[in-house]
């Protein structure tokens, strides 16, 4: 669309932060979109680097496709300036929410309001009963209009998402009082440990702000006592030497002692997606191949 609007269009063939900031010194930009994992390398600058590229030109900042730690984001509207921005959807219902920084400020965490009046976003029970304000469930959402759709050779798995016309998009989520969004992760995702739920995306975020630490994932692994336990997988920055008990130190205070997790490993190159999203898949399956239960 902005192609055919005449815009300049730049592309990144792979991420570098030092190299998005050359190019947006170089070419004027004055629009990007971006994924939270950019705003994480991108802070982990040094205060030289970051001072080094004029990024005045730069208008409008949109992010998506994964969740963003608080800090990070606050961090990132502090650096840039109020023009981060925010939006919510899928491929199968289109974009849902949005928010500005200003929305998001003074709602931390939000993923934003509808942003169309043909948007219709509920929050459901196990059962399928609308739940209220504060409380957590299955996110199901449409936008009238956008019409339907269904999985390529899978329509049983297009039936199963269905909720009375709405579509469950896999996340798990509530509303604040005043019509602000947030998302507590994946349902796929949550862990359920002891029978508490526990939800990984917030572990995530806190180690996404540790020194040292490029990228993570956390998910559940089998437990016989416990059911599931709490698993982080974990990318350092080159040079960065940490261990085990440096990350369970960092984390210690600032999540509940039941999510602490109590596997804790350190690789290098972890899977991704097209998307540039961790494909978790490929590092849960096989904790589970011999755990005699599906995950």
């Amino acid at each position: 669309y902005m192609y055919r609007l005449g815009a300049n269009i730049v592309i990144m063939p792979r991420f570098d932060p030092i190299e998005l900031l050359r190019l947006v010194e170089r070419h004027r930009i004055t629009h990007l979109t971006m994924v939270p994992i950019m705003f994480n390398r991108l802070l982990k600058l040094s205060d030289a680097e970051r001072a080094r590229y004029d990024l005045s030109s730069l208008r409008f900042v949109a992010h998506a496709a994964a969740p963003c730690s608080p800090a990070v984001k606050r961090a990132m509207i502090e650096w840039w300036g109020p023009i981060i921005n925010e939006y919510y959807g899928s491929t199968e219902i289109g974009n849902l929410t949005y928010c500005n920084s200003r929305e998001w400020l003074a709602h931390p965490g939000t993923v934003g309001r509808p942003m169309m009046p043909e948007t219709e976003i509920r929050i459901l029970a196990a059962d399928g009963k609308r739940l209220s304000t504060g409380e957590i469930g299955e996110v199901a959402a449409r936008v009238h209009g956008f019409g339907d759709f269904t999985y390529h050779g899978d329509d049983e798995k297009r039936r199963k998402a269905d909720r009375s016309g709405l579509i469950a998009s896999g996340d798990v989520g509530y509303f604040d009082e005043d019509g602000f969004l947030y998302l507590c992760d994946r349902a796929n995702d949550m862990i359920i440990s002891g029978g508490v739920n526990i939800y990984p995306a917030e572990i995530e975020a806190q180690l996404h702000a540790m020194p040292g630490i490029s990228d993570c994932a956390v998910f559940g692994i089998p437990d016989d006592e416990f059911g599931e336990s709490v698993c982080a997988i974990l990318e350092r920055e080159p040079g960065a030497d940490l261990s085990e008990r440096d990350v369970r130190e960092f984390l210690r205070g600032v999540v509940a002692g039941y999510k602490m997790p109590r596997v804790i490993e350190f690789r290098t190159n972890l899977p991704r997606e097209d998307s540039g999203k961790i494909f978790k898949r490929k590092l849960r399956e096989p904790f589970w191949e011999n755990a005699g239960r599906s995950i």
